[in-house]
């Protein structure tokens, strides 16, 4: 066989391979290895962390609460615009979990009943002598809140 008919097999199993190995990538398959699941953790201590995550339309958010306190999330539905409305959903202690599986972009603003309340503007501020829990020294903390911003897929 000569070498200018080589180069031409050579250059044509190549051309081949390299259609077979496009072929098989699916950008769909992916993005789906995307996690499908995130995490918004209550750390032994009043507040969510995360404060702030960015999600897909179609993916999950988990609050786990790893307190030894129950919390709550409750959605503040003034600027809430990625649904679902009307959450209010006790998060028990040491290892509650609840999750929201996301099918709209937009936000999702989220609270803890017990340990901020709104004010007339629906912003988060903390309980104050109106209700929540109080410190040895009298102070109401930070609100306990965060935010969840979903994006189209």
């Amino acid at each position: 066989m000569s070498i200018l008919r080589l180069r031409w097999v050579a250059l044509g199993l190549l051309v081949v391979c390299l259609l077979a190995v496009s072929s098989s990538f699916n950008p769909a398959v992916a993005q789906s290895s995307n996690p499908t699941v995130r995490q918004i953790i209550v750390p032994d201590e009043d507040r969510f962390t995360p404060f702030a995550i960015t999600i897909r339309v179609g993916q999950r958010v988990q609050w786990v609460n790893n307190d030894t306190d129950d919390h709550t999330i409750v959605s503040d539905d003034a600027f809430n615009t990625s649904g679902p409305r009307g959450v209010n959903v006790l998060l028990k202690a040491n290892g509650g979990t609840f999750s929201i599986e996301f099918q709209h972009p937009g936000t999702f603003p989220f609270y803890c009943r017990f340990h901020s309340m709104l004010d007339s503007d629906h912003q988060p501020k903390a309980p104050g002598p109106e209700g929540g829990i109080q410190d040895q020294n009298g102070n109401y903390g930070t609100p306990m809140n965060g935010v969840i911003t979903v994006l189209e897929k």
